[in-house]
């Protein structure tokens, strides 16, 4: 009795931890750093418990000899580790490092007793054909440790260089390599051929040399993160992939003798098909990147893959295989238990593996998340039949006892024919894909209308023939921007992207055809031309640019003589992304700007944007990594917008330094289209550094700071305008030679919002009519109205500000105060009082791109508004409180 439940207890660990997972995907959105989370939920979580439990279980009967304490220790060990898994994910989640470093030292070192305790158990055990396979937990769990360690280091680093990409690159090496591959590799080889029923001849490859090759690429691919060499790291996990190549070229010899017929042998098949397939990604990653953040960015995006394919897979095929035969009870109950946890099982292998196939196609990120939820729901089922396998079990146990005659052997039924359940599994990823398609046209690159498409506003009998034209997209055009087609014939657009950056074409009837990157080439199936109809490029301001198409419907009494529009109606079209763009909600009139109440105050959990201003770093040379991200973010109460963000944030984050200071800045775009970045801090020729680079790439921007004062950055891809008001700007301060100290300094860069959609993007109409809906300091409106920044009386306060713009000019003042310093664009209108001692500014005025800093002193305690006396502007949000204490 007490096995069992020691057992089912221990057994419950990893589908507590699987079911966790399965909620965050449904919840994820609640809750910050989900993709961290639920990758680690499952890894650290679910898969890292299994390898406790399992290795465990494997020594003890490889060595024929049990563990130090025993379940005692186990238990001990499982403890531990589930509280310090615990401990990470909170302290991530919270942003509390002291819980992620007390954590991670208890996972670490939970992993190097959980080593310890198998290697005292090979002292003295009895020697074993297949005994030396343990010496692969033991070399696994001092991996988890150093990577376990890295991650340490890398919360630390919380996000940003050359040197956290390193460890991220290592981090995932120790841990999905080493960890669980190590594990996986030493475990495969024997329970392999076990679940296909095949005889083991000789010793496996795992159990020779293979396992000092395995780690001797890993600790290369350590030393080459350590010592800033890439190749080293590629030529690590080159070793690594030839010591993992003999393993499953064992592994196929074993599948030619007996195919696979249960979900254990087909889930862990597949998981080592794409084992080995990540393990190639990785190392290609790595050497074929120009830098390390390139190289991580790469890498990071085989994860999702190496959690599910390989992981995930491997999980549950060892736990399908294993359950039933630690459960035990006896022939029967070992029947029934194997049974229900093989219910539908080639069903659900093909759709996972289908599923995560298809989502490497350049499909939109509607069809991507359809196909993840598909791929959720059948692991989930999992759950449901672990469930279902532990009452069989117990049902079975509490039978009678029937005795078989001599002679008499129970006959098997045939098993199921594996032809409906494949058949059944495609139906579910076609009508998967097919409901994606229906959300989104923009999941395919082409997508399909109906013949009466484009003639939305016609009707015309179908001519039977079709015209075929050739359309180039180049410098932000249609060419030709006019088609001539006649009434009743089919059209067949040829779209090529000759641009450096990604375009779209969108009819007003609703068709899309897709995002096209630079140099690709798609073709788009109009329909019978009904009617003339306008088309355009709906990527944020590409439209605005003149990127506007006319099809005209020869013999259409309705068409124009020219066939041209300047009108902005019509029913607009989709970004490259998916979302609405900006032109929608002007076309619509869903603009987020309808959810504005002036009176409305954050939550009581909100942070404004920390405003204050640390002083210069000592170093001369300043490097920094900036990620172009598309980030959902609150900008007023109950106001949301999916601005484009330098490290997530708008605006993005603060550079400051000294005049003669170096700065080197690695610009990474993981947005969804092409972006830029121009500092307005140093001197140097636009032509290479300011370039537009795409999604995946990357570039290095080196400038030297020659001349002090406070300068804008920002994304200079066209239209700009539209790039900088939604979100792409942030500032960079060289401090004038000779700088006072003084008891506060704050930053303050006032920009302008021209709210979409809730939730989408920047209304790039208003933009041009430079008709802001918010006008906000550090991103969000009225923020410092509700978290007023705080001084004291007598306290020197310096104000740095910046107008960001795109368009609009500021004039900073602070209701009641008065500045005896006032520093403009590079120098001093007014320092100390001026040349009477005694003078005084009442506002810094700024065009667009321009800066300074004022300085004054409260002589009372109260509440110091400050504003934009651009009065309009401050009734828009640009506003702000001193909280002047005694």
């Amino acid at each position: 009795m007490k096995d069992k439940l020691w057992h089912i207890v221990s057994g419950s660990l990893v589908p507590a931890w699987l079911a966790a997972a399965v909620i965050l995907t449904v919840v994820h959105r609640q809750l910050p750093s989900s993709g961290w989370l639920l990758v680690h939920l499952l890894l650290l979580g679910a898969v890292s418990t299994a390898i406790l439990i399992w290795s465990q279980h494997f020594a003890d009967t490889l060595l024929r000899r049990k563990a130090l304490g025993h379940r005692l220790s186990l238990g001990l060990r499982l403890s531990a580790h589930t509280v310090g898994a615990i401990a990470v994910m909170t302290g991530i989640v919270i942003g509390g490092y002291p819980l992620v470093l007390v954590g991670g030292i208890l996972v670490g070192l939970n992993a190097l007793a959980h080593a310890a305790v198998i290697v005292g158990q090979t002292r003295g055990a009895m020697p074993g054909r297949f005994a030396p396979l343990v010496r692969h937990y033991v070399a696994s769990a001092v991996m988890l440790a150093a990577g376990v360690t890295l991650g340490i280091l890398m919360a630390r680093l919380d996000g940003g260089g050359e040197d956290y990409e390193r460890l991220f690159i290592g981090h995932l090496a120790f841990n999905l390599l080493g960890w669980v591959g190590l594990t996986v590799i030493g475990t495969v080889a024997l329970l392999w051929p076990t679940v296909l029923h095949t005889r083991i001849a000789g010793a496996t490859v795992a159990a020779g040399s293979t396992l000092s090759v395995l780690v001797g690429g890993l600790v290369l691919v350590g030393l080459g993160c350590l010592a800033d060499l890439r190749l080293v790291v590629a030529l690590g996990v080159l070793v690594y992939l030839v010591a993992l190549g003999r393993v499953l070229w064992e592994g196929v010899g074993h599948l030619r003798r007996a195919p696979a017929v249960t979900f254990a042998a087909w889930s862990l098949g597949s998981a080592q098909i794409w084992f080995a397939l990540c393990t190639l990604g990785f190392g290609l990653r790595v050497a074929i990147a120009p830098s390390w953040t390139v190289a991580a960015a790469g890498v990071e995006t085989l994860v999702p893959y190496f959690a599910i394919g390989f992981a995930a897979q491997i999980l549950l095929g060892a736990l399908s295989h294993l359950v039933p035969v630690v459960l035990g009870g006896g022939p029967a109950a070992l029947k029934a238990t194997a049974a229900e946890l093989d219910r539908g099982g080639l069903f659900r292998v093909v759709v996972v593996n289908g599923a995560l196939l298809l989502s490497l196609l350049p499909v939109s990120s509607t069809l991507t998340v359809a196909l993840s939820m598909l791929i959720v729901a059948t692991l989930a089922s999992f759950l449901v039949l672990f469930t279902r396998a532990l009452r069989a079990n117990r049902r079975v146990r509490a039978l009678p006892l029937v005795r078989v005659a001599p002679g008499e052997r129970p006959v098997a039924g045939p098993r199921p024919r594996s032809t409906g359940r494949m058949l059944a599994a495609a139906s579910v990823l076609l009508l998967t894909v097919t409901v994606g398609i229906v959300v989104d046209p923009a999941s395919v690159e082409l997508s399909a209308v109906s013949t009466q498409a484009a003639g939305s506003s016609g009707t015309a009998a179908a001519t039977g023939h079709t015209t075929t034209v050739a359309v180039d997209m180049v410098h932000t055009r249609f060419v030709p921007d006019r088609i001539e087609v006649p009434l009743g014939d089919a059209l067949r657009i040829t779209l090529t992207n000759s641009d450096d950056m990604a375009h779209n074409l969108v009819l007003e009837s609703g068709l899309v055809s897709g995002s096209l990157d630079p140099g690709t080439t798609t073709t788009v199936a109009v329909g019978v031309i009904g009617a003339s109809v306008d088309g355009w490029c709906s990527i944020a301001g590409h439209r605005l640019l003149g990127m506007e198409i006319s099809i005209v419907a020869v013999g259409d009494a309705g068409a124009s003589a020219t066939g041209d529009s300047t009108s902005m109606g019509g029913m607009a079209g989709m970004s490259a992304d998916g979302s609405h763009t900006g032109q929608d909600a002007a076309a619509t009139g869903t603009s987020a700007a309808a959810d504005i109440d002036p009176s409305a105050v954050p939550d009581a959990n909100f942070e404004a944007h920390d405003a204050v201003l640390p002083p210069a770093p000592d170093a001369t040379v300043h490097r920094r990594t900036l990620v172009v991200r598309n980030v959902e973010t609150e900008v007023a109460p109950g106001v949301t917008q999916m601005l484009w963000t330098f490290n997530g944030t708008a605006p993005g984050p603060t550079l400051r330094g000294r005049v003669g200071d170096v700065f080197e800045i690695t610009l990474v775009n993981k947005g969804t289209v092409g972006h830029s970045i121009d500092f307005h801090a140093g001197a140097v020729a636009p032509d290479a550094v300011m370039r537009t680079i795409q999604p995946g790439e990357s570039l290095v921007y080196t400038f030297t700071a020659t001349r002090s004062g406070i300068w804008l950055y920002h994304c200079s891809t066209m239209p700009m305008s539209v790039h900088i008001a939604n979100g792409m700007f942030g500032a960079v301060i060289i401090d004038p030679p000779g700088l006072a100290d003084v008891d506060r300094e704050y930053l303050l860069v006032q920009s302008e919002l021209y709210l979409g959609a809730q939730g989408g993007e920047v209304d790039a109409v208003k933009v041009t009519a430079q008709t802001p809906d918010l006008m906000v300091f550090n991103g969000y409106s009225n923020q410092y109205a509700a978290r007023p920044l705080p001084a004291r009386v007598g306290e020197t306060v310096r104000v740095w500000v910046l107008d960001a713009g795109p368009n609009v000019g500021s004039a900073f003042h602070i209701v009641g105060g008065q500045f005896h310093t006032v520093y403009k664009e590079g120098d001093y209108p007014l320092k100390d009082g001026g040349s009477t001692g005694t003078g005084g500014s009442q506002a810094l005025d700024l065009a667009s791109a321009q800066g300074g800093f004022v300085e004054l002193s409260f002589s009372e305690a109260g509440h110091y508004p400050f504003v934009s006396h651009v009065m309009s502007d401050a009734e828009k949000g640009a506003r702000g409180i001193f909280e002047v204490l005694p």
